[in-house]
């Protein structure tokens, strides 16, 4: 081979994976944004797993990927490695179906068969895409134009591979190479080293095909070339084990596990079956469709032969991982691994920022708690809360932001602008929880004792705002705007008992019943308890605006109060009689 036909052949390589990147690119964003959540909520079988991982490899064009983005789902608590190794097993087999598409490169023929060659389908193919690409207003025409190119690329990429390598066919040392692959061991190492290093194995299919036109390639030489390949595809997929916790590297481990088991199993059975029968089909020459056929044939046999065993295989795995200390991050959802699936990485964030309500909903429970019944373990469980609701919203942050940075749907754009905009509330309130708490500390050190009527006041005011923020947080978790609507009327009638507490605290002052020292910390909480009330306006107010692609709080809120509709004051006057003095 010369320098001109290796340097076509590199060409023809990096042709190949650009198109097969583009490709699946292009199928992802057609086949809809939540192709990679139906991926885990619907795999809670193994023959489902298996049929899911399947069919969305057929569709991103990557093995790889389904099994990176499995591992992430793992990684982050959205799947149970149980679920993982059949989504797994059926993105072996998936894969297969890139060398049928590589197949149409090698179309051709004379007459009306010429209309089928490789040159006139990618020509027709790119034209069209480039079409579509350039003058469709339409977005899903856009999208399509740009899996046609896609696969007019990888099928340019392709031929150029053939071309680059059609005249090895006439080469002796050629040949040679060829009969040393024959050798089992040798043909599976160098196939699976090679795969490894092209870090795909449809492009290590494809270049084997691009072999097989030469006409000299056998099938005892393919076999083994493609039991090599099923076992380096797993490179990639290893790598994604780095970083991750306990139960992410066991996920990672179930592609080179079974990819590796199978592969050898299905050799062993084959060459000790050949030693025995002296199969006579292994001096068949082979063509690029057949090392497609021969493809699909040994992955269905290396999937069908694990899948009675997807519990061996958990068990095997978990054995090289061993358990170890839990790992209590806050923020484990927030996977690295999909911040390029957008559906997948919104998902997450918005269960993540659920956590973060629930748990700074639950330290401003503990914290007035704290008010009737202190205790040194209480308040460290408050203390605990607020700082792990503190390392939700550094962790979400910048999650978010770096989300921001993708091509998102209006609706994913909502959902992130909403997230974006109610995280620092969120925090606010379990800042303010702790502040609850520490005067409850307060109270307790300096053996404060209030006024039976301060007493009271504080329990409606401690009710009226465990209740504000369950509505508001409840309305947020569910996404109900109607409940949100409630919110801003309750709020307003929790600022007008603030303000009627702090005049009977005066009042209670000016006759001796209270001291100064116990105004101090009365007002402080009455501060706390306004300012959690706000922060619950805020969050409702996002949720409401956002949707209506409107954003100006203090527009919504002018507008609410100053023309207190019959619906705000029916709200408002149903909270004043629940919570009145």
């Amino acid at each position: 081979m010369s320098i001109s036909q290796f340097t076509q052949l590199l060409c023809g390589i990096a042709l190949f994976l650009f198109g097969m990147s583009v490709m699946g690119d292009g199928l992802k964003k057609v086949a809809g944004s939540r192709l990679e959540l139906i991926l885990y909520r619907l795999s809670n079988t193994t023959l489902k797993g298996v049929l899911l991982g399947c069919g969305v490899t057929a569709v991103i064009q990557s093995s790889c990927a389904t099994s990176v983005m499995t591992v992430g789902f793992v990684n982050s608590g959205m799947m149970k490695v149980r679920q993982a190794v059949g989504v797994i097993l059926g993105a072996i087999l998936g894969t297969s179906i890139t060398g049928w598409i590589v197949c149409l490169s090698y179309l051709g023929g004379e007459g009306l068969g010429s209309l089928l060659s490789t040159a006139t389908l990618t020509a027709a193919v790119a034209t069209v895409g480039i079409l579509f690409r350039m003058f469709s207003k339409k977005q899903v025409l856009v999208q399509v134009g740009g899996i046609m190119m896609g696969f007019a690329v990888l099928m340019f990429g392709m031929s150029t591979m053939s071309q680059s390598v059609g005249a090895l066919g006439e080469s002796e040392w050629f040949r040679k190479l060829l009969i040393s692959l024959a050798n089992p061991i040798t043909g599976i190492l160098i196939g699976a080293v090679f795969t490894a290093i092209l870090q795909s194995a449809s492009a290590a299919v494809g270049i084997v095909q691009a072999l097989s036109a030469t006409g000299v390639m056998s099938f005892g030489t393919a076999l083994p070339l493609l039991m090599g390949v099923a076992i380096g595809a797993s490179a990639p997929v290893l790598l994604s084990a780095v970083g991750a916790n306990t139960e992410g590297k066991r996920a990672a481990l179930i592609y080179p596990v079974a990819g590796g088991i199978s592969a050898l199993a299905a050799a062993a059975l084959f060459y000790i079956a050949h030693a025995i029968m002296h199969f006579p089909f292994l001096d068949t020459l082979m063509n690029p469709f057949s090392i497609a056929a021969v493809n699909t044939i040994l992955r269905f046999a290396m999937t069908a032969m694990l899948i009675p065993f997807t519990d061996v295989l958990e068990s095997l795995v978990n054995l090289l991982v061993p358990d170890k200390k839990t790992e209590n991050d806050p923020a484990l959802r927030l996977e690295e691994r999909f911040i390029g699936h957008p559906s997948v990485a919104v998902e997450q964030s918005r269960l993540t920022i659920c956590s973060m309500a629930e748990e700074a909903e639950e330290a401003l429970v503990d914290a007035m708690k704290l008010l009737t019944s202190y205790s040194e373990d209480g308040f460290k469980q408050v203390e605990e809360r607020e700082a792990s609701v503190d390392r939700y919203e550094d962790a979400l942050g910048t999650y978010l932001v770096k989300l921001t940075g993708h091509e998102l749907t209006d609706r994913q754009n909502k959902d992130v602008s909403m997230f974006l905009h109610t995280l620092s509330d969120f925090e606010r309130i379990s800042d303010h929880a702790l502040n609850i708490a520490q005067s409850a500390r307060e109270v307790h050190e300096k053996k404060i004792v209030f006024s039976p009527d301060a007493l009271h006041e504080l329990d409606v005011m401690n009710r009226a705002v465990a209740e504000i923020v369950r509505l508001t947080f409840s309305a947020f978790t569910e996404s109900n705007k109607d409940a949100a609507s409630r919110v801003e009327p309750f709020e307003e009638w929790i600022d007008t008992l603030c303000d009627e507490l702090k005049m009977h605290h005066v009042e209670r002052l000016q006759k001796g019943t209270c001291t100064i020292h116990q105004g101090f910390v009365f007002n402080d909480l009455l501060t706390d308890f306004e300012r959690i009330s706000d922060h619950c306006s805020n969050i409702a107010v996002a949720m409401i605006e956002l949707e209506a692609d409107e954003f100006d709080t203090h527009e919504y809120l002018s507008q609410v109060k100053e023309k207190r509709s019959a619906d705000f004051e029916r709200v408002f006057e149903d909270y004043r009689e629940r919570f009145a003095l």
